[in-house]
């Protein structure tokens, strides 16, 4: 998997760089103008990174370059969002995905997530096929007014492929470690069983219990929360999105951001194997966004914020 997964990245990078250098091309603009012209509207970018990005040296990826992109996209004089429908998603930076054991996670190291395993009891996590499938699951991201993550809540249905089973192994990381991990309530049909943490990496590795065990067949409701301490808030890379191990037949994210703070532009991101898309999403009247995927997987949805 690996493997093709780097595979696929370098040809997105291609595309965006074959494409970014064809429209500096037909503009006639050199990098020295393009440069002023950013900066001009406020756009901090060096001759550098312009250089690196048309050659396909490096891709845009933080959330000032993807603002960026957006600017030249203006200034080239191509369709919006021409050149940022070549990038893939952001790649995770350490914590920021929130991931289900089951599989080894798709980006975090295994050699922090195993002892952890090993002390909850579940050292075979990462080899064995879960008898539990995801089938559907729904996170409500909350944003603080410092532009942190306040807390999400997850409500997760699963159903069984063999008798007795009874627990579900949540791993999640944050994207700011320092701010350590956040608090993990149990809210319906479950409770908190052997729980473990990694502060230096803000990894936390919980068994969420059934109140009761459910047979072949059977489907079960769960819904959890977690909380973060603050403000400040922990930082979140204006992002939030989920890896998923194996596919799901149904995640709706949404994203609520406080009251008279919701930006100016959201955007949904999925990458699947190896295609990637981005797509932009309408706030509703409630200083929230949401995104659907279907049958996804495996992969990362996502949705990002400028």
């Amino acid at each position: 998997m690996a493997g093709s997964t780097a595979g696929g990245q370098q040809g997105e990078r291609t595309a965006f760089a074959t494409h970014l250098r064809a429209a500096i091309a037909t503009s006639g603009l050199s990098l020295d103008r393009i440069q002023a012209r950013l900066r001009a509207r406020g756009v901090v970018v060096s001759v550098t990174a312009l250089s690196y990005w048309q050659s396909g040296k490096r891709q845009p990826e933080r959330q000032s370059s993807l603002s960026a992109v957006r600017t030249l996209e203006e200034i080239l004089d191509v369709p919006a969002g021409s050149l940022l429908g070549l990038l893939p998603p952001p790649r995770p930076r350490g914590g920021a995905g929130k991931r289900q054991a089951g599989g080894e996670p798709l980006t975090f190291p295994r050699e922090v997530l195993q002892p952890l395993l090993d002390k909850v009891g579940a050292p075979d996590a990462l080899e064995r096929q879960h008898p539990l499938k995801l089938v559907g699951l729904h996170d409500l991201c909350e944003i603080a007014a410092d532009g942190g993550q306040r807390a999400v809540t997850a409500r997760a249905v699963f159903q069984a492929a063999a008798d007795g089973q009874d627990r579900w192994l949540l791993v999640y990381t944050q994207d700011d470690p320092a701010a350590g991990p956040p608090d993990l309530h149990a809210v319906r049909n479950c409770r908190i069983g052997r729980a473990e943490v990694d502060v230096a990496h803000g990894l936390l590795v919980a068994e969420l219990v059934f109140d009761r065990p459910i047979d072949r067949g059977e489907t079960h409701l769960i819904e959890y929360t977690l909380t973060n301490g603050g403000p400040p808030y922990p930082e979140c890379r204006n992002t939030y999105y989920r890896e998923f191990r194996r596919p799901v037949r149904e995640y709706l994210l949404e994203v609520r951001f406080a009251p008279g703070t919701a930006p100016d532009r959201c955007w949904q991101y999925a990458r699947n194997g190896t295609t990637a898309t981005r797509r932009p999403l309408k706030l509703d009247g409630g200083d929230g966004v949401h995104a659907v995927a279907l049958d996804f997987g495996p992969g990362v949805f996502g949705i990002d914020w400028d």
